[in-house]
């Protein structure tokens, strides 16, 4: 089973994201717990002081790094093996699926999420192991950082999903955006679903969606193809896509 935990100034926060849909399935199928630590209780300060100003002046305030630290101690004890600590900061490494499914295979991950104006720097230094951002904007925290992280990761977990194969079709899991997706009605206010997808032919589904996949993909997320390994079904489904252009 994976642990997570989570430390921050800010645990109820987490509550209402950790306690619904797949995450609290995961808990309950003993895939994945979660643990939310608060940094302030491991703070030697009497009045759970955890911030200070930062050496050489400026605006805002900095995380100290002692409570963090203890706090990242416990949380290792607790679970007794190495963990990867990872730090949510704007100057990480972006968070990506292929991040996702190779943190998919730890054991014990701590996410640290700061407030103020930054992290002490020995945080980062000596007690981390990985920095990642979910985005180029500025957040006021890293909660919601690691809430999306955990998600992400918690369903590529084994038995997580309902359908195995779900995680392997979503977007980026291959290098590209994921096709598109229909239901009942066949025809809602004229609008009819493509006629492939009511055939029954799984062969030329399987075309189509591959198709409408890299259509989707050059159209929204063209940097997604840089250096990509093209195989020959991607390579006709390129010059029928140029043809009908």
């Amino acid at each position: 089973m994976m642990r997570m935990d989570f430390l921050t100034l800010f645990p109820e926060m987490f509550p209402g994201v950790l306690e619904s849909s797949i995450l609290k399935q995961a808990a309950e199928k003993k895939a994945v717990s979660f643990n939310v630590l608060n940094i302030r209780d491991f703070s030697e300060n009497k009045h759970g002081k955890v911030d200070d100003y930062p050496y050489g002046g400026g605006a805002g305030m900095v995380l100290t790094p002692q409570p963090v630290f203890d706090a990242a101690a416990f949380a290792a004890n607790e679970a007794r093996g190495k963990p990867r600590v990872i730090l949510l900061c704007p100057q990480g490494k972006p968070f990506s699926q292929a991040e996702s499914e190779r943190l998919a295979s730890e054991e014990h991950l701590i996410f640290i999420c700061g407030h103020y104006e930054g992290y002490d720097e020995r945080i980062r230094e000596n007690l981390v192991t990985d920095e990642y951002s979910i985005g180029d904007f500025v957040l006021t925290g890293g909660e919601l950082g690691a809430m999306v992280m955990a998600d992400s990761i918690t369903r590529l977990l084994p038995d997580v999903l309902g359908n195995a194969e779900s995680a392997k079709k979503d977007s980026f899991s291959n290098g590209l955006l994921e096709h598109p997706h229909y239901t009942r009605p066949a025809d809602f206010k004229g609008w009819k679903v493509p006629e492939v997808l009511l055939s029954g032919h799984h062969e030329n589904i399987a075309k189509w969606r591959k198709q409408q996949s890299l259509k989707r993909t050059m159209e929204r997320r063209p940097d997604l193809l840089e250096g990509r390994q093209w195989t020959e079904e991607e390579k006709k489904v390129l010059e029928t896509l140029k043809n009908d252009n």
